[in-house]
């Protein structure tokens, strides 16, 4: 007996995988989600979301349990301890997968595997590793649970920049902690940190040159551990949160022979249409270029790359066309 092909493999089911496979699924493509743990990625460890729309505050475990019950009800299959390890482009156009143990092929594959947050490693960051419990990786998402409290942001990237003084909307203070004098991120960002901080009564502070080494509390976060990088002293500092803004580390060390990857793992794509340089490989969510590392726009990317999928399997010479705005898939 021949082997089954997929229509659709999606590699991850966090939201931009969910995503993919609902429209791909309702559409009646053959379709199969490989995730190698299961279904949610970092969503599934949040407690609380107010930035998903139509849901005043649902948790991430029950967010992920309504979109992982929509897709199985329109056909999709997950499989769940499904690590990938490779892929190659198959002489007939279609795309096998390898697992540890299993392999499957597919017409088109979506990869949504995802990033992580780099973690800062400092002794308590596990511990309180939620917005409730007090560690954020995302200010966008849990500035607004720390309206009027004390926070402390690690960082000094671009994303930090822009994070941290979005934290000063909300909280009542914000302390930015920094291990050097000098920003790595862009002028205009820098510019516009200084200028907040040189406001009268201004709520957001520098820590330079300085790093936080703990992060203490009894159920929750009640301070942290600075320490100078010049003079080695430490000091406790209050705090109700510490958000940690050091970078995002892409889950694609599988791809790395396979598809083209930035200098820092993300993979690389028309940004558009979301095609990868490999005919019939589509990406989703926070593993690509350019992704705004949100649930929202994850999703998004997962429906739009299932929906560009259609124009592929009706004209595979699409794959090489340039970016247009005359192609709209207006009607889908």
């Amino acid at each position: 007996m021949s082997e089954q092909i997929y229509d659709c493999i999606i590699v991850g089911a966090g939201p931009a995988g969910l995503g993919a496979a609902l429209y791909s699924a309702r559409d009646r493509f053959k379709t199969l989600i490989l995730e190698k743990f299961y279904p949610g990625g970092q969503i599934a460890t949040t407690d609380r979301i107010e930035n998903y729309p139509a849901f005043d505050n649902i948790s991430g475990p029950d967010l992920i349990e309504k979109m992982t019950n929509q897709v199985t009800a329109f056909g999709a299959e997950i499989k769940g301890g499904a690590e990938v390890t490779s892929l190659r482009k198959l002489d007939d156009g279609n795309i096998k997968i390898m697992c540890d143990e299993d392999s499957y092929t597919a017409r088109v594959v979506i990869l949504a595997s995802g990033s992580s947050y780099r973690k800062l490693g400092a002794p308590g960051e596990e511990e309180f590793r939620n917005a409730g419990a007090g560690v954020s990786y995302c200010g966008t998402c849990d500035a607004p649970f720390f309206k009027g409290r004390k926070v402390v942001a690690v960082g000094g990237g671009n994303t930090a920049i822009e994070e941290t003084l979005h934290l000063a909307k909300f909280a009542a203070e914000v302390t930015m902690v920094h291990r050097r004098q000098e920003f790595r991120a862009a002028r205009i960002l820098t510019e516009e940190l200084t200028a907040k901080v040189n406001e009268p009564d201004s709520n957001l502070k520098l820590k330079l040159d300085s790093v936080v080494t703990a992060i203490e509390g009894e159920g929750k976060v009640q301070s942290v551990k600075i320490k100078n990088v010049k003079t080695d002293a430490v000091a406790d500092f209050a705090c109700d949160g510490v958000f940690i803004f050091i970078g995002m580390e892409p889950n694609t060390g599988f791809l790395k022979d396979f598809v083209e990857l930035s200098e820092h793992g993300f993979i690389k794509c028309d940004c558009a249409y979301l095609r990868t340089a490999v005919p019939g490989v589509f990406v989703a969510g926070d593993c690509r270029v350019g992704a705004a590392m949100q649930l929202v726009t994850a999703v998004a990317d997962g429906v739009n790359a299932a929906m560009w999928m259609k124009q592929y399997f009706r004209d595979p010479t699409w794959w090489n066309e340039a970016v247009s705005d005359i192609l709209q898939p207006g009607g889908w």
